[in-house]
C-alpha cells in the first residue's frame, strides 16, 4: 500500500516538472546517479577524452579539498579586475566536486552575489526544476559560472574580465573531471569554446572542450550549449529546444531518457 501510494506521489510530482519545463513525457523511475566509466568518444572524435588518460584520478576527497583551496585562497581575494570593488561575495561554484555534469553559467546575479552562491534566484529555480526533469539532484551535479564575480546592473561580462576568471574556471573542470559540461546561454558557450558562433548555431550537438584553454590541446570534455535559464523565462517557447539538448546529454551519460 504504501509502495503504490509513493508511486502516485513520485508521479505526480513529475507531471508537475513537466507542466512548469512545458515538455510532456511518461513519467520515469528515479535511478540513483552512480558514477560509471566516461562515455566513449564517437568515431568521428578526435582527442584525448577526459575518461581515457592514464594516470590517477583525484579522489572525491582530493577534489573536494583542491576546489576549496582554491576557493578560498585565491578566488576570495581575488583583485585581477575592477569587480571586486563592486561584489559583496564571490560566487565559486556549488556541488558535488565529483559530478559527472557540470553546469557552466555567464555570471552571478544579484541574490547569488548577496548569498555567495551560484544560481539561486529565478533562473536557478528554473534551473533546479531542469535539473529534477533529468531524474538528477542539485547535490548530485556541479554548478558554477564562467566569472565569479557579479558585473554591475548584471551587463554583459567584459574580456578582461572574462580573462581574469578563465585560469579559475579551466582548475574547477580539470578538478572535477566531468563526464559532460553543459554551458548555460551564449556568453558561456562562446567563452568555453573560444567562438563567435551564435548559440543557435551551437546549441543541440556536442562540442570539444580543451582543459588545456587551447583548442586541439590535451584532454577534452564534450560540451553541450543550450539555452540560459534567465532566457527561458523571458522565452518560454524555447523551452523545447532546450529540453531536447539535455536529453542528448542524458543519452551520453547513459542515463534513461523519458519517452
Amino acid at each position: 500500500m504504501n509502495e503504490s501510494s509513493n508511486l502516485r506521489g513520485a508521479v505526480r510530482q513529475q507531471l508537475a516538472t513537466d507542466r512548469l519545463l512545458g515538455v510532456t513525457f511518461a513519467p520515469m523511475p528515479r535511478r540513483r546517479f552512480r558514477a560509471k566509466p566516461s562515455a566513449r568518444c564517437h568515431e568521428a572524435d578526435a582527442g584525448l577524452l577526459i575518461g581515457d588518460q592514464t594516470g590517477p584520478r583525484l579522489s572525491v576527497d582530493q577534489k573536494t579539498e583542491t576546489l576549496r583551496v582554491l576557493d578560498e585562497t585565491r578566488v576570495q581575494s581575488c583583485r585581477a579586475c575592477s569587480l571586486h570593488q563592486t561584489r559583496k561575495r564571490t560566487v565559486f561554484g556549488h556541488g558535488n566536486a565529483d559530478a559527472r555534469l557540470v553546469f557552466v553559467g555567464e555570471a552571478p546575479g544579484e541574490q547569488e552575489d548577496r548569498q555567495g552562491l551560484p544560481f539561486v534566484g529565478r533562473a536557478g529555480e528554473l534551473l533546479n526544476r531542469m535539473i529534477v526533469a533529468m531524474g538528477l539532484t542539485r547535490e548530485e551535479v556541479y554548478i558554477c559560472n564562467v566569472l565569479k564575480c557579479r558585473p554591475p546592473e548584471n551587463r554583459d561580462p567584459s574580456a578582461d574580465e572574462i580573462l581574469a576568471c578563465a585560469s579559475f574556471l579551466r582548475e574547477q573542470l580539470s578538478t572535477i573531471q566531468a563526464e559532460v559540461v553543459v554551458a548555460l546561454g551564449a556568453p558561456a558557450s562562446k567563452t568555453l569554446l573560444q567562438t563567435a558562433d551564435s548559440i543557435g548555431r551551437l546549441r543541440g550537438r556536442f562540442h570539444h572542450y580543451y582543459l588545456s584553454g587551447t583548442i586541439g590541446v590535451g584532454p577534452w570534455v564534450p560540451l553541450m550549449p543550450t539555452y540560459h535559464p534567465a532566457y527561458l523565462l523571458r522565452s518560454p517557447g524555447e523551452k523545447r529546444k532546450t529540453w531536447d539538448d539535455l536529453k542528448l546529454v542524458m543519452q551520453r551519460l547513459n542515463l534513461p531518457v523519458p519517452r
